[in-house]
Formats: C-alpha cells, structure tokens, sequence
C-alpha cells in the first residue's frame, strides 16, 4: 500500500533536506528522497554541496593551505621544518569523514524532526486525485504537494565525456590520487580556481585556459583584476580569451589543441584535466512528462517567483530552477516554499544573496558590481580600502586585497560590497546584513568594530566613500 505524506521532497541536498525540516517544523508530514550512496552504497544525503562540492573542496583547501605555509610562510613567524611531505591519500581520507559527518548530520536531522527518508531515485508516476504518487525503488509514495530539489550536474565538453581518471568534473577532480607534475583546468570559473589553488599548493604545474576575454567577468573588475594579479603571483598561469579545439587521451596524459587570444595555435600536455565550464539542471529520472511538468530550453524546471512550478502543488528549488546555482540559494528556496504552503510569506532577496570563491584570496561580493552600476546609469560613490593598511591583516601576514564599497551618490544606500583578501567568506555577512536592512555606507561607517580585526577594513572602506578613512 502506498504511504501518503503531506509534503515529499525529491532530493536531499541543501534545498531538498532543508525544505523537509521546515515543512515538518510546520507540521507537515514529511519525506525526503535522496539517491546519493557512499562508499559502502549507504545513504549519503547533502547532495553535490556535500559530497563532491562546496564541504570536501573546502576540507582540501584547508589542507593545502596548511602544507603551503608550512612550505612557505612558517620561517617567518620562526617555525622551522625539515623534511616537509604531503600524505595525499591521508589528505582524502580526511575529506572523506568530513563529508560523512556531514551526511550523518543530516540523517540525524531528518530523524530528529521525524522526517521519513528514502534512498534511492525519486520519479513522478502519475498525478491523482489530491496530489501525486513518486516512486522510489519498489516503493510508491503519495504526496499532496512535491517539492523537486534534485540539484545540477557537471557540463562536460561537447565530444568530450568525462571518465574521471584524466578527464575531471568536480567529482574527479576532489579524487586525485597524486600531486599530479601537470594540470589543465578549462574555465575559470569557481570549482576551476579553487581546484587550481589546491593542486598548485601541492606542487602541480597549472595552467588556465578560460574562453571569455575578461577574468571572472561576473566579479566587480577592480577586485578581479586584484585577484588575478595575486593568482599569477602564485604560479597559476590563466590564459584568456582562448579557443579550446580537439582533446586527445593516452599513455602520457592528455593533449589539448587551443588557440590564444591572438589567433595562434597552442598546444598543452598535462597529466590531469579538470574541466569547469559550469553545471546543469539535473532533472533525468524525474520523468516528467508522466505529469506534464514544465522544462525551459536550458533543461532547468520553470518556475515563478515563488518557486511555483505549472503544476499545482509541485514547487522546484535549488540549482534545478532558475538563478545562481548556489547551496545557500537553495537553502532559502527551500524554507520559503515550506512557509509558503503553510500559507505564510516566505521571502528570498535575489539581490542580497553572497558569492564566494574561497581561493586565497578569498573573493565575495552582494549586490552590484561598480560595471553593472555604470550599465545603468546609476549615480553612485565608491570607497576602498586595503588589507595592507589593516593591523589584524599585517600580523596574520595575508595583506593582498581589499574591501570596496559601493554606495547611492544621493541617499548614500550600500548598492554593493565587494572584498578580496582575507577571509572575506566571513566579512562579507556584514555587508549582507546591512543591505537587507537597506543601511548607508555611514552606517557602517559609524559602527564600532574591534581592533585589531579585519572587520575594521570594513568600516574603513564605508569611510571612504565619504573620503574621510583613518588608517590609510
């Protein structure tokens, strides 16, 4: 007999499993369905984020960044090494259990708020009087309103198919067995600067090649081109502009035929190829068409505003639907369309959610960029100021960067925040905070912040769209 639930959540990823705690929260009866199997083919909820994204890439970033100031930056606060090695297949495992503490967190989540949870892959059936039946397995659910939170996979090369041994997604690239002598990254983007920074730290020759002529051309172009000058300081070797043509695998690595930005052929020989070139709706196995639900020409899920999909009571959230592929956008989808079947008014600020790209520097950002300003005509007035000038940054020994402010010229609104330096991942929640509560730069401005904190690099650029900083 099929069990019925008030509320079934297709996908256990940040959207998925967090929209099933708050619909049970509001008293929903609740099931979330996840196809992700660890090694030994148990549930592994947390979907890419969890457990070949956003967690086992920062436990390798961590890694790394220790071995390279242990390699680099340790003689300068008078710690001296002999003999400095790198365990990489130690440096997995560790991955490994992070990620399992975190899938078991969020079993122990769905537990905790009595959530029934299924393993396997969810697939609509057929729409029925009240609602929907899914199936799972052999199992077959009835829900009275489904939520599709089935995440993104990687875009892979036209003729080029991932094999994960020398040919990379995201999944791959976190799996490397070796330090490899040479790695190829196409794109430019997050997952290949991050990934880029890891194995550079190691010991890999690494070299970029990103199609666009501009470097993170979705970032505001002063910290761009901060952050490019400091990545090129570290050995990363970017080429822009480039023109990647066939790809060939054998014995000795990979070949990759390319053109540069001005024409001229190139040809590149790694080891290892990782290829970022962004992610796509993953919506097979869903069988969609059993219901009718709508698909838009990208292959992502069509929805409204509201998360509403053309189906009545079937909401999508999360990398499958429209807006930035982002785990933290996912969150709050999920817990909006929760509150919203509970006839509350659940709320997601599109223009208020941070990017990251946690390189060293960090890069983050909310808001507009000073090009997008321009764009539009915007009146505005912009204030920077550096890491250089910063005492907590000077003692941590990391001053590349800056913070920039960006601010309405007449009612002195923050339009955006932009930071490169430093653990900007945790400065930039300022900023967030403050634009949803729609404050001034001289808000911030006024703020006491602690010192010596890097924070105060903060206040000092809100200081400087009034031209009137104290430290620099």
């Amino acid at each position: 007999m099929s069990q019925s639930f008030d509320v079934i959540v297709i996908g256990g990823g940040p959207g998925g499993y967090i929209a099933a705690i708050r619909a049970a929260q509001l008293g929903f009866k609740t099931a979330c369905i996840d196809e992700w199997k660890n090694a030994a083919g148990g549930p592994a909820p947390g979907g890419t984020c969890t457990n070949v994204g956003c967690i086992p890439s920062k436990a390798l970033l961590q890694s790394s960044e220790h071995y390279e100031q242990a390699a680099h930056h340790f003689a300068d606060h008078g710690i001296g090494l002999k003999d400095l090695s790198i365990d990489v297949p130690k440096m997995l495992a560790r991955k490994d259990q992070v990620v399992k503490q975190n899938n078991d967190g969020i079993l122990y989540l769905l537990k905790k708020n009595k959530i029934s949870f299924f393993h396997g892959r969810g697939s609509f059936v057929r729409a029925v009087e009240g609602g929907y039946e899914i199936a799972v397995g052999a199992e077959t659910l009835t829900g009275r309103q489904v939520v599709v939170a089935t995440g993104s996979s990687a875009r892979a090369l036209p003729g080029t198919p991932f094999d994960e041994q020398q040919i990379l997604s995201n999944d791959g690239a976190l799996r490397v067995g070796a330090v490899p002598k040479k790695l190829g990254l196409i794109g430019a983007g997050v997952i290949g600067l991050e990934m880029g920074s890891v194995w550079r730290r190691l010991g890999a020759e690494v070299t970029v090649l990103e199609g666009l002529p501009t470097f993170l051309g979705a970032v505001d172009e002063q910290i761009a081109k901060e952050a490019h000058k400091a990545f090129t300081k570290q050995g990363l070797k970017i080429e822009l502009g480039v023109k990647v043509g066939e790809i060939k695998t054998g014995k000795k690595g990979v070949n990759i035929a390319w053109t540069n930005a001005k024409g001229e052929a190139q040809e590149l020989v790694v080891d290892k190829l990782i290829i970022s070139i962004g992610r796509v709706p993953n919506t097979t196995g869903l069988n969609v068409e059993a219901v009718g639900l709508k698909l838009d020409e990208r292959g992502a899920i069509v929805v409204d505003a509201e998360c509403r999909t053309n189906l009545p009571g079937v909401w999508a959230v999360g990398d499958v639907v429209r807006g930035p592929m982002l785990a933290h956008k996912a969150e709050e989808e999920g817990v909006a369309v929760a509150e919203r079947m509970a006839g509350q008014h659940g709320h997601v600020n599109f223009n208020t959610i941070p990017w990251v790209i946690y390189t060293s520097p960090e890069i983050a950002w909310v808001g507009e960029t000073e090009q997008q300003l321009k764009a539009r005509g915007a009146q505005y007035k912009a204030g920077t100021f550096p890491f250089l000038a910063n005492g907590r940054a000077r003692a941590l020994g990391d001053t590349t960067g800056m913070v920039k402010f960006l601010a309405d010229a007449v009612t002195d609104e923050i339009l955006g925040v932009h930071i490169v330096g430093p653990m900007a991942s945790e400065l930039i929640a300022e900023a967030v905070v403050a634009m949803e509560f729609r404050a001034s730069s001289e808000d911030i401005a006024r703020i006491c912040h602690a010192h010596p904190s890097l924070s105060e690099a903060t206040k000092e650029a809100a200081l400087a769209v009034d031209k009137r900083t104290l430290n620099f």
